[in-house]
Formats: C-alpha cells, sequence, structure tokens
C-alpha cells in the first residue's frame, strides 16, 4: 500500500524530471523544465483551492519543507488560511507577543509582574494566539474578554490593556495596520456590556470606563461649575480642596493645598498634567483671589458641582470621583499602591513606615496623574 506522506527522500527530490512530485499533506516538489526545483503547498481555502510556495530547492531542504507544510496544515486546522498570515507579515499575535515580551519584559523589576503579563495573554488571549497579528480584530478582542469582563473585572481590564500595547508594538514594527481594535475609548466601550456601578462607602462612584465619556460631555458645557469639576477629576482632589484654591498655592506645575485645607492636616503637593496647565491659562482671565471664583467676585459654592452632576443626570458624587480614579489605578495601571494612595493624599503604613517615608513620591505620581489624564483623554 503507497504511503500517504513523505513519499520523496532526498535522493528522489535531486534526481526527479519535469513535473509536479507530490511529498504527501498537501506539500508537492515542482520541477521545471530547466530542472528547477521548488516547494509549493495546496490545500483548499474559504475561496476554494489554493497553493502557497514555500521556497526553492536547494536553499529549502526536504525537512524544511515538510516542517513549513506542517505549520500551514495547523493554521488550517485552526480555520486560518496560511496566505493570509504571509501577507499579514507571517507572525501571529502569540509569536509576537513572545518575541515582544523577551525584548521589554528586562525593563520591568518585579518577576511577578513578568509573569503576569505572559500567563493573562496566553490564558484570556487564547483565542487569538494563533492568529495573524495583522489580521486580528476587535470582535476578536472582544471575544478573549466578553467570558471575564463581568466575572473579573479586573483582570479583564488589565487583559484589554496588555492586548492593546501587544499590538500597538506591532503596527510600530510594521506587522500591522490601521486604528488598535484593543483601544478602549469610541472602539470596545461601545461594545462590552456595562459593568455595575461602583460604590464605596455613601460616595457613588462612576466605572472608570464610563469617565473618558463622561469627561468629553462634560467640557462641552464649559461652564464655571464644570471646568472646576474637571480640575477635581483630573487632580483626584477633595471638593473643598478645588473651591479654596488661591493663585498663591501654585508653583509652575505643581499644586500645593496647605494643611489648614487638608482632611490630614498636612501640606498636600499635586503634580498638574498639561491639561491642568490649559485650565490654569483659561481661568487666569478672571482676576481675583480664588481661582474658580465668578467675574462678579462671588466664589464658587459648594453646591455647583453636586447641581451640576444632578443636572446631568449622573447618581454619583463629587468625591466619589476619587473612589473612580482609585479604581482605574488598581485596575489598569501598574504604579504602585503606595503611589496611588499618596496622590490621594491618604496616609499610609503605621508611624514607625511613615517616619522612614520622608518623601512624598512627587515624581512618581507626576507619571500616575499624566497616565490618568490620558486615560480620560
Amino acid at each position: 500500500m503507497p504511503r500517504l506522506v513523505n513519499r520523496l527522500n532526498n535522493s528522489t527530490v535531486r534526481s526527479l524530471g519535469k513535473g509536479d512530485h507530490l511529498d504527501g499533506g498537501g506539500l508537492y516538489l515542482v520541477v521545471g523544465a530547466g530542472g528547477s526545483r521548488s516547494w509549493i503547498f495546496r490545500y483548499r481555502g474559504p475561496t476554494g483551492r489554493r497553493k502557497m510556495g514555500l521556497g526553492p530547492f536547494p536553499t529549502i531542504g526536504l525537512a524544511d519543507a515538510r516542517a513549513r507544510a506542517h505549520e500551514a496544515r495547523r493554521l488550517l486546522a485552526d480555520g486560518i488560511d496560511p496566505l493570509k498570515t504571509r501577507a499579514a507579515g507571517g507572525k501571529t499575535f502569540g509569536e509576537f507577543a513572545e518575541t515582544w515580551l523577551s525584548q521589554v519584559e528586562m525593563q520591568w523589576r518585579n518577576p511577578k509582574h513578568r509573569a503576569q503579563w505572559r500567563s493573562t495573554l496566553e490564558v484570556h488571549a487564547a483565542p487569538i494566539w494563533r492568529k495573524p497579528i495583522g489580521l486580528v480584530t476587535t470582535d476578536d478582542v472582544k471575544a478573549c474578554l466578553l467570558p471575564i469582563w463581568t466575572k473579573t473585572p479586573e483582570t479583564a481590564s488589565r487583559v484589554r490593556m496588555r492586548i492593546e500595547r501587544v499590538l500597538s508594538a506591532a503596527t510600530a514594527q510594521g506587522y500591522r495596520r490601521g486604528d488598535n481594535p484593543a483601544r478602549w475609548k469610541d472602539n470596545l466601550s461601545h461594545l462590552l456590556p456595562a459593568r455595575p456601578k461602583l460604590a464605596r462607602g455613601h460616595h457613588e462612584a462612576l466605572p472608570y470606563l464610563e469617565a473618558p465619556a463622561f469627561l468629553a460631555s462634560l467640557r462641552a458645557r464649559q461652564s464655571l461649575s464644570a471646568i472646576a469639576l474637571e480640575w477635581t477629576i483630573l487632580t483626584a482632589a477633595r471638593s473643598g480642596e478645588t473651591l479654596g484654591m488661591r493663585w498663591g498655592e501654585i508653583d509652575g506645575d505643581v499644586w500645593t493645598v496647605p494643611g489648614e485645607r487638608m482632611k490630614s492636616k498636612r501640606p498636600h503637593r499635586v503634580p498638574l498634567p498639561p491639561r491642568c496647565m490649559q485650565i490654569l491659562d483659561t481661568m487666569r482671565e478672571v482676576q481675583g483671589e480664588f481661582v474658580f471664583q465668578h467675574p462678579n467676585g462671588r466664589p464658587l459654592s459648594n453646591m455647583a458641582m453636586p447641581m451640576l452632576l444632578r443636572e446631568m443626570g449622573v447618581k454619583v458624587t463629587v468625591h466619589g470621583f476619587r473612589s473612580t480614579f482609585r479604581d482605574w489605578a488598581g485596575d489598569m495601571t501598574e504604579h504602585k499602591r503606595e503611589v496611588v494612595e499618596a496622590a490621594l493624599s491618604h496616609i499610609v503604613g503605621d508611624r514607625v513606615e511613615q517616619a522612614y517615608r520622608r518623601g512624598d513620591a512627587l515624581d512618581r505620581r507626576r507619571r500616575l496623574m499624566e497616565d490618568w489624564a490620558g486615560f480620560l483623554g
């Protein structure tokens, strides 16, 4: 009974005459009239019969040709057209992710963090792991996230962020074109189901995934209360800290809230992202002691921001945006807990730990607040 695969050997490959000679499993050696030899793989794709060149002989030997044909059959078994893989740059999502991680993971000092990156992608990005990275779509990313989106939201948010970074790197290296299918704003934000709104004590908080859209709506209003609320959200401040802010508290791109206006009774420095600096430029047109005061000299009322939220039909509190910020930082970033708590002016640790922690991590908090402003858009 004739063999169905591996029909050729190294001797016959060199001696066969003109024609297409089957090795098995769709692999053929094509011998031309002048004696040229090359490998092709024939298969049935979604649009009919197709063939894919695997390279010339002897540059590509028999063993290498069989390995390439085996890889093509593996892709077909996963429902992937091997010719499309080649057109997309020849790398699958998993292959590119492995290569990219090996290049960047040494920047991450925490071994646990490096391990989590790999494990979360291998487990939750399994539906796209063997798909050509240039062909990954928004529906593909959605398929990865839906099983865990409401069940384990923290993990789901990190998986989405990590898929987005891998795809972004692939675009930068020429393996993809167009928009990133894992981006949240104006993309997955409209496709994934809403999750239950979060609440911390009696302060109703907006889920952070809804925060960018809320801020866009807030900026469209351009009222004094809207500007003050945006400032409060961007800086993760308490409303009283915003309403009592005086121009003398601003030094460059740092806002120092005096201890007498802080809940902790300690001065609190806040690094200001570029959007906050734009707000300050706008408010300088209004001459007065306070940053947020009416042209007639009256300070903004402590009811102005809550009334605005009520007018917008959003059932959250101003203070609740601090919870929104805290949940975003914990779910979607790798910033250390101590840095996040410092940004919220929380006192972390016992008295001994506080005695040794003299600094306020301003530079690290600056990166945190810039990331927050970037997420909000």
